[in-house]
């Protein structure tokens, strides 16, 4: 009797898992809007520059720095999104209408393996996205300075191809 009670309570507690869901998409979508503010000032930038009311910008720097940092957020954003979905579905009910969608298989979860795989990538399209975005940022003045650069984007090539690899 007692033990059934106790079950009872332990299996309506993950009912709380919600608030990861709920957060995780609030934090989602204030991404999705602060990525799309920045694109918004780039074309706000781009206009102004070509129609000459402000000259003063950097149009490259300024504009590629903003776009790498709004794909950047999209993805942070998506990360929130994958978790959110994955971590409903595995706790509190299965999305039925998403069975139907050739999108479903994105946001579909069955484990929580399933769950932490899908995020390590896209995670790790958010760090390479933020390295290009740094490395766009610096100032080469030396051989080792270039040497480094090269080192480090092998390296990132090398992980993406046993990352990939992985999967067939």
């Amino acid at each position: 009797m007692l033990e059934r009670i106790f079950e009872s309570l332990l299996i309506k507690s993950r009912i709380v898992t919600i608030l990861p869901v709920i957060f995780g998409l609030i934090g989602a979508f204030v991404l999705f809007v602060i990525a799309s503010y920045d694109v918004f000032k780039v074309i706000f930038y781009t206009y102004n520059y070509f129609f000459g009311l402000n000259a003063n910008i950097d149009l490259h720097e300024d504009v590629v720095a903003l776009i790498i940092g709004a794909v950047d957020l999209y993805l942070m954003a998506l990360v929130l999104f994958i978790f959110s979905f994955g971590v409903y579905e595995l706790f509190i009910s299965e999305i039925e209408e998403f069975k139907q969608m050739k999108q479903s298989k994105v946001l579909e979860v069955h484990s929580l393996d399933q769950l932490k795989d899908k995020l390590a990538k896209v995670i790790i399209m958010v760090l390479i996205v933020n390295f290009f975005q740094r490395v766009l940022q610096m100032k080469f003045s030396t051989p080792a300075d270039m040497a480094f650069l090269a080192g480090s984007i092998l390296a990132l090539c090398l992980g993406l191809y046993f990352l990939h690899k992985g999967n067939h």
